[in-house]
């Protein structure tokens, strides 16, 4: 006796519409000021309960603080029994000065075949794509694969004490199901040659190490010798830092993207070399790209002190940004103990960790897959975030995250210098086409 295999649902493309509303959508996003400090998220907030709501999808808004929203709605999936997959994305920006752009930055205006302003790419372009996508579903009565969380956040520019930490530790329940996630981080297109792109999909993330440095001296006239000057000590140990270079730490999403770049690009590259860096200059503009993650870092941001010309003060504060990679957080914290003077000393502003997880499971297959065949020259690869994301405060509910938007750039786009930087912008394409990445995905994760 046979039986009949059981059919595969086709997946239901991204419609016109979608791929038409998600310019709007984001530009609308853009034009609310959700800067972080000065503003808040509520008014963007209520807007995105409203468009939701629109399609018949029911959301709920929790405030942490007045005027700290956050955004939560679920898609029921074809499979209830397995684990739902969270899809997060935040709603506020850090801010930015109109004298220095050449828009309005608050302005969502389209120029030149992209959407310009604040968020443009950090990131309410995915917040965008998550709408058109849900809308989408909705609109057509197709079911994802298996139950879709999602969850638009509050204070992520900020670390999260209002979005994603808050409600991990206050409202863990709003997750209750969830298995995986996928976020900011990766999954935009970094031109490997003239045709050829990678994909890096964030697997990985280095840790979070902020530290305000004090240092304690002899307050005294300016004019008067003094071997005991809180400013001299805390910038000697700051000039330390700052020139400080962190040894080469291969871990193992770096490795695996060297690799897969150096056979794509049929380069012969030994990454257990003594001289390593020579063997990455053979990856070209590859190497320059990845070598943020290469190392930890430690960089000097902000300094204060004195309140007079003529009076040496006795204490001056700075700030430093710490990042390290999975498993090397200590390597970070002995070596800016080392650096520093006898007279300063160290404590936490914001201290999160790093994380790491495998690159293999259906949620990778599928993101591979929805890359693949949207872009047939694309090559999905790990990657580790040199920054951090709300991901790091989902892994406190045992959820494996991983960064992943969908977005095709040109490539003659500087990416990276656009996070946080003048004239941020997205290409409309690239919109469209994370509406049909993200579409394929939800169906086959």
């Amino acid at each position: 006796m046979s039986t009949s295999p059981v059919p595969v649902p086709v997946p239901v493309p991204a419609s016109e519409e979608a791929q038409r509303e998600v310019v709007d959508l984001c530009a609308e996003l853009i034009r609310f000021d959700t800067s972080n400090p000065t503003s808040d998220e509520r008014a963007c907030a209520d807007w995105v309960v409203a468009r939701l709501a629109e399609v018949g999808i029911a959301s709920e808004l929790v405030e942490s603080a007045p005027g700290r929203a956050n955004v939560i709605a679920r898609i029921p999936g074809a499979d209830p029994a397995r684990g739902a997959l969270l899809v997060h994305g935040h709603l506020d920006v850090v801010p930015a000065d109109p004298a220095e752009w050449q828009v309005p930055p608050f302005s969502g205006e389209i120029r030149d075949g992209y959407l310009w302003g604040r968020g443009a790419i950090d990131m309410k372009d995915t917040v965008a794509v998550m709408l058109a996508t849900a809308r989408h579903f909705a609109r057509t009565g197709t079911r994802p694969a298996r139950e879709i969380v999602l969850a638009f956040l509050a204070d992520e520019e900020a670390g999260g004490k209002f979005g994603a930490h808050w409600l991990v530790e206050h409202r863990p329940e709003l997750f209750a199901g969830v298995t995986e996630a996928i976020g900011e981080g990766g999954g935009f297109s970094y031109a490997l040659d003239d045709t050829r792109r990678l994909y890096p999909i964030e697997n990985a993330q280095r840790g979070m190490a902020w530290m305000e440095l004090t240092a304690s001296g002899r307050a005294g006239h300016g004019s008067s010798p003094n071997d005991e000057n809180a400013v001299t000590d805390l910038a000697e140990s700051l000039t330390r830092i700052g020139r400080h270079t962190f040894p080469v730490r291969l871990i193992e999403p770096v490795r695996a993207l060297l690799t897969e770049a150096a056979r794509l690009q049929g380069v012969d590259l030994d990454l257990d070399a003594d001289d390593l860096d020579a063997e990455l200059a053979k990856l070209g503009h590859v190497a320059d790209f990845m070598q943020v993650v290469l190392r930890n870092s430690a960089n000097p941001t902000m300094f204060t002190a004195g309140y007079q010309t003529n009076v040496i003060p006795g204490r001056a504060t700075a700030r430093v940004d710490g990042r390290f990679l999975p498993g090397h957080e200590q390597e970070l914290i002995d070596t800016i103990d080392a650096l520093l003077l006898p007279s300063v000393s160290r404590e936490w502003v914001n201290h999160d960790i790093a994380m790491e997880t495998t690159f293999d499971g259906p949620l990778v297959d599928a993101m591979c897959a929805a890359v693949r065949a949207e872009d047939p020259d694309g090559h999905p690869v790990p990657y580790c975030n040199p920054g951090g994301t709300d991901a790091k405060a989902f892994t406190e509910l045992d959820i494996r995250c991983f960064g992943f938007k969908g977005l095709k750039l040109p490539h003659d786009l500087d990416y990276g210098r656009l996070f946080h930087g003048v004239d941020e912008r997205v290409p409309l394409e690239g919109l469209r086409f994370g509406v049909r990445v993200m579409t394929r995905l939800w169906q086959e994760c």
